[in-house]
């Protein structure tokens, strides 16, 4: 499913101005019932759920920093050693800022297109020296030979639930929150979960540079020491509000990841060498070999009914273009869609505007709404939007929503809501017409 993020490729992220770029229309998709959970990059989904709503699992996180990646002939450098002036190409603010602020002899420049297409950028048009991406993302395409260098978190904090995939489903749907258990990593859990409470406190979203790091590490057996750093600052880097806090966690049993091979055995899991960001066992690989488009059969394409509907609906409404009813997945009187063309009936006739939309919203029949107020953010049992790990027996999932909750008030404490709000106020300004262009 395509979303407004993924369309949108000639405009800074951060200017559409929208904090659910990446996950609207999968939302709509699941609200109307048309799927049962969607997959989503964590760092793309927003703190605040739509109710209803739920995280039903987070997958074993990959390594969340970011990479580095250099014009061939610059292999052996790095930020601090490239040359004056060199550009630097992301979409972030968060990585902007830290860049003016820790590197100023560089220059910083937008850069749009996934992965294929900004490393071709790099590779081609010359203008860039470096780009900065998530490492998750080269090492899960397969192109992990293309990272110059990983940047620790002295160098770059790293976005807020960055490296981690997020299942979310109808926060009433028991059957797929149970089947997706064995999927649900607590390790990730409890970082994630510290991490997205930070960002919640503040409020901020894609339009304000905020960042940070965590590490959870084994003190003593069953007992382990959950760490979250976290940092504002302006777009120019000059203001920065930084800091860092701990807390102890109590676990029932030994946390390993969903894919450890020593899971379900006694080995201490501080003797495991490869555990932590240099377990080499997480990554699965490159994806699998998607069709090409050509592979794609004409008929499926000559068939589509949504090429014969007339209208067109907003963003947020439609998504991938689909309409859940040309898919005759929703019910509505005969089932059908009158724009389509498939009822005769004078009542529609000389139709202008799609009859499910109301004040631009789609209609979506009581019977299909399958909403429920067990997923609003207030309830205490999801962390996060996230639902509670079958293993979170003692509260550590609590204890790290806490966490993340008293760093931010103390940033708060010490100015950081009037340093957000500037770079908020900037980036708005900028794109005030391209907001109304795009909402």
């Amino acid at each position: 499913m395509s979303t407004l993020g993924d369309r949108v490729l000639d405009i800074a992220l951060p200017k559409i101005g929208e904090k659910s770029l990446f996950t609207k229309e999968l939302e709509t998709a699941l609200a109307t019932g048309c799927v049962d959970f969607v997959v989503h990059s964590l760092k793309d989904l927003p703190t605040s759920l739509p109710d209803g709503m739920a995280i039903g699992a987070v997958l074993t996180r990959e390594d969340p920093r970011d990479a580095l990646v250099l014009q061939k002939d610059l292999k052996d450098l790095s930020l601090a050693t490239l040359p004056q002036k060199s550009v630097i190409g992301t979409s972030s603010l968060r990585r902007t800022a830290q860049l003016a602020k820790n590197y100023p002899h560089l220059k910083v420049e937008n850069i749009r297109g996934n992965l294929n297409t900004r490393l071709k950028k790099l590779d081609d048009l010359g203008k860039y020296q470096a780009i900065i991406l998530a490492t998750a993302g080269l090492v899960r395409i397969g192109w992990k030979e293309r990272i110059s260098r990983i940047l620790t978190e002295d160098e770059l904090l790293y976005a807020v639930g960055q490296g981690a995939l997020a299942v979310e489903c109808r926060a009433d749907n028991e059957e797929i929150i149970s089947l997706l258990q064995p999927l649900y990593d607590l390790p990730t859990a409890l970082r994630i979960t510290a991490e997205r409470s930070f960002l919640k406190t503040l409020g901020g979203g894609c339009s304000a540079p905020v960042a940070v790091s965590s590490e959870l590490k084994v003190t003593k057996e069953n007992q382990y020491d959950l760490s979250l750093k976290g940092a504002v600052w302006s777009l120019d880097g000059k203001e920065e509000v930084i800091d860092s806090d701990n807390t102890e966690i109590t676990v029932k049993k030994d946390l390993r990841c969903t894919n450890c091979p020593y899971r379900g055995t006694d080995k201490p899991l501080g003797d495991i060498e490869t555990c932590g960001d240099k377990c080499s066992i997480t990554s699965n690989g490159p994806s699998s070999k998607r069709p090409k488009l050509d592979d794609i059969p004409n008929d499926i394409l000559d068939k589509d009914p949504h090429d014969k509907c007339p209208m067109q609906l907003p963003v947020g409404v439609d998504f991938m273009g689909k309409c859940p009813y040309l898919e005759n997945q929703l019910e509505y009187e005969t089932n059908k869609c009158p724009v389509s063309g498939k009822i005769e009936s004078a009542r529609y006739e000389g139709i202008t505007k799609c009859p499910f939309l109301q004040n631009g919203v789609l209609a979506i029949p009581s019977t299909s709404r399958r909403r429920s107020s067990a997923g609003s953010e207030t309830d205490s049992k999801l962390f996060c939007g996230l639902v509670p790990h079958k293993d979170d027996t003692l509260g550590g999932l609590k204890s790290a929503r806490k966490l993340g909750k008293k760093l931010a008030e103390d940033l708060i404490s010490r100015g950081a809501l009037e340093v957000m709000s500037k770079a908020q106020a900037i980036v708005h300004g900028q794109a005030q017409a391209l907001v109304g262009a795009f909402s």
